[in-house]
């Protein structure tokens, strides 16, 4: 793996922040390991299925979010 030279911020939800924290915990890991781990496996995915990728997952989304 390269070296890290570049900086991403961004906000998200108090919930998925407590989920991402829990995971580096269980694996001991940090948060920032465990979010570039999970957005590696999702390019890779993407790069496999394309848009097919986003519109399984926003659906369900969007059926989680509906049942709530």
């Amino acid at each position: 793996m390269s070296d890290k030279d570049t900086r991403l911020t961004l906000r998200i939800r108090s919930e998925l922040k407590k989920e991402l924290e829990s995971v580096a915990a269980a694996e001991g890991r940090s948060v920032a390991q465990i979010c570039d781990a999970l957005l590696q496996g999702g390019l890779i995915t993407y790069r496999k299925e394309g848009t097919r990728y986003f519109r399984r997952f926003l659906a369900r989304r969007t059926e989680d979010s509906q049942k709530h």
